[in-house]
């Protein structure tokens, strides 16, 4: 493992310095605690206005077009003008929806894609909360964006929305089981639900090495659950418009598309922290290691959004149920076996 160096050492000489003007250590905890909050926002947002020019980009190559080229150099500009776009767009509200919970819903499923950021590893000992339950925190907070698809297709008061809030809760939750089992193999082996140790312990390997299986079951079920191709059919533009986003407009619609993004940069800061050994890399700052394996996982869901094309129903849940649940326990008896075996012998 590497020294105490990078993102820990800058936020030590923060400390440091407002210690230097803030008598009262608990004063200096709370400051930190804000520029840690204010830092994961910022990444947070900072993530969407790049990925969307990135998808963009990633889209349009494989598609054989030019993608954002007019605003600013190389249509770098594009998602900035986007965002300024949606500020301008006048905020409508249904005539019969249900007012609390439609203005509610998108608010709500950001707060959990933005919880979950708290508990990643980005550096040594550079984690806003290293849990000793970090994983079952990570799957009890990007749960709960169940509700807030289902309540904004309930509360728009449209057929269509009510299907996609519908279809959301049948497909989130049919996918976490399976990637709940998956991840398993990974705490089994590491002896640890804490995000700090399961880095720790791939120092030498990794696990994607050790649980093949079990990368392939997560990768497909988190494609799933933050809803992109070929499993977006929360959102299935060809059959109901937009799903539970279908009468949103302006930042409220912002909002849904902010936590997708926010999403995928978290499952993929997972996928890096549970197989991908997290920090640990030769030359290079711990940090740049973990940005460069999320921007490798990122780039593996977009590549799968824009090759595959979308699966019906039926096809979506028989695959879960039929298919990868059993993967996910089959990889578990086998770590199991393997375990057992591994220290008879030694």
């Amino acid at each position: 493992m590497q020294e105490i160096t990078g993102l820990f050492r800058i936020a030590k000489v923060l400390r440091d310095l407002l210690g230097q003007f803030i008598p009262d250590p608990q004063l200096v905890d709370i400051c930190m605690s804000l520029i840690n909050i204010g830092a994961i926002f910022t990444i947070i947002s900072l993530t969407a206005v790049v990925l969307v020019y990135t998808e963009r980009k990633i889209s349009a190559f494989m598609q054989r077009r030019s993608g954002p080229n007019r605003v600013g150099p190389g249509g770098t500009l594009q998602s900035v003008a986007d965002m300024i776009k949606l500020m301008a767009k006048e905020d409508i509200m249904p005539a019969g929806a249900d007012k609390w919970m439609w203005v509610l819903a998108p608010m709500l499923l950001f707060i959990p894609a933005a919880a979950v950021f708290v508990v990643f590893p980005f550096d040594n000992k550079a984690i806003f909360a290293d849990l000793n339950i970090g994983i079952f925190y990570f799957i009890a907070m990007s749960s709960q964006s169940v509700l807030p698809f289902l309540m904004a297709g309930w509360a728009s008061n449209n057929k269509y929305s009510l299907v996609g809030g519908m279809r959301t809760v049948a497909q989130m939750l049919s996918y976490e089981v399976p990637m709940v089992l998956s991840i398993l193999g990974i705490v089994m082996l590491s002896g640890s639900m804490r995000m700090s140790t399961i880095v720790a312990a791939q120092q030498h390997t990794w696990f994607i090495l050790l649980q093949p299986i079990a990368f392939v079951v997560y990768v497909i079920t988190a494609t799933a659950e933050i809803n992109r191709a070929p499993f977006d059919l929360v959102e299935g533009e060809s059959e109901i418009v937009a799903g539970p986003f279908t009468e949103y407009t302006g930042m409220r619609w912002a909002l849904f598309f902010l936590a997708e993004y926010a999403n995928l940069f978290a499952v993929s800061a997972i996928a890096t922290t549970l197989f991908l050994g997290g920090w640990n890399g030769p030359w290079l700052p711990g940090w740049i290691w973990f940005f460069l394996k999320v921007a490798g996982m990122i780039f593996l869901f977009m590549w799968f959004r824009w090759t595959f094309p979308r699966l019906r129903i039926d096809q979506l849940m028989s695959f879960g149920w039929k298919v990868l649940l059993p993967l996910a326990v089959l990889n578990i008896i086998v770590t199991g076996i393997g375990m057992y075996i591994y220290e008879f012998f030694s």
